[in-house]
């Protein structure tokens, strides 16, 4: 029997976080440029696996991005952290928006968070075509709790980036967040954002990996939605 909070009240109001939070895909990599599934930590953190030339333009260009967002709503330029994946490409698009942000790249300001990292596809679909992408789609539109086997669903992902927003809102006050991560990883943020706007036990449920709700399905099976591209920087709270 599934778990339910769907017929629970939901409060009239969406939660209320204690910082501004924005989020950025990397910029083009050479996995991208290679065409290539990179979402192993261990292939991840590779150098060779990094940015390519036009990936460390868009860094810089979403960084720019970033300064003209925070000075249009009075948000002060140390107020900034940045928090990203441990792979390569992502920790790099970090460093090149400090340097345009004038951060020094060193905790607490900038400071890996393991909780972003890539979307684990598994063993079977490690460091082959992204045609193979298909197949994955096609299971998360299926359910978002099944995996492709040896990885993550994205119920799994969805857990664990709902965890990290909610850590990341108790060690910090009144910042401006930037979340530096992968393309289905943000959109699967986004979808759990748009899933808490519509009902804050959205959050809760979605923490909880045993929860199997009828909400939290239909609201992660929409993630593609929330799609990015490479370098796009968005504001989510």
């Amino acid at each position: 029997m599934e778990d339910s909070i769907g017929s629970l009240p939901s409060p009239a109001l969406p939660p209320i976080f204690r910082n501004k939070y924005w989020i950025l895909r990397h910029g083009r990599s050479i996995p991208n440029e290679r065409g290539l599934i990179v979402s192993s930590l261990e292939n991840g953190t590779k150098p060779e696996f990094g940015l390519a030339p036009l990936g460390v333009e868009q860094a810089r260009a979403a960084g720019e991005l970033l300064r003209k967002e925070l000075q249009e709503i009075g948000a002060p330029l140390d107020s900034v952290k940045i928090l990203y994946s441990p792979f390569s490409r992502t920790t790099e698009t970090a460093r090149a928006v400090a340097v345009v942000l004038g951060i020094p790249f060193e905790a607490p300001r900038c400071k890996v968070v393991e909780g972003l990292r890539e979307r684990y596809f598994g063993p079977s679909y490690e460091l082959l075509p992204h045609e193979k992408y298909a197949e994955i789609w096609a299971i998360d539109e299926e359910s978002p709790y099944f995996a492709p086997e040896g990885g993550e669903s994205v119920a799994d992902v969805a857990s664990r980036l709902s965890q990290v927003l909610s850590s990341t809102d108790v060690e910090f006050d009144s910042s401006a967040i930037l979340f530096v991560s992968h393309g289905d990883p943000l959109q699967i943020f986004q979808a759990v954002l748009n899933g808490a706007n519509e009902n804050p036990l959205f959050l809760e449920a979605v923490a909880d990996c045993e929860v199997r709700d009828t909400m939290v399905h239909s609201a992660l099976s929409q993630h593609r939605k929330f799609a990015l591209l490479t370098g796009e920087l968005r504001r989510v709270v």
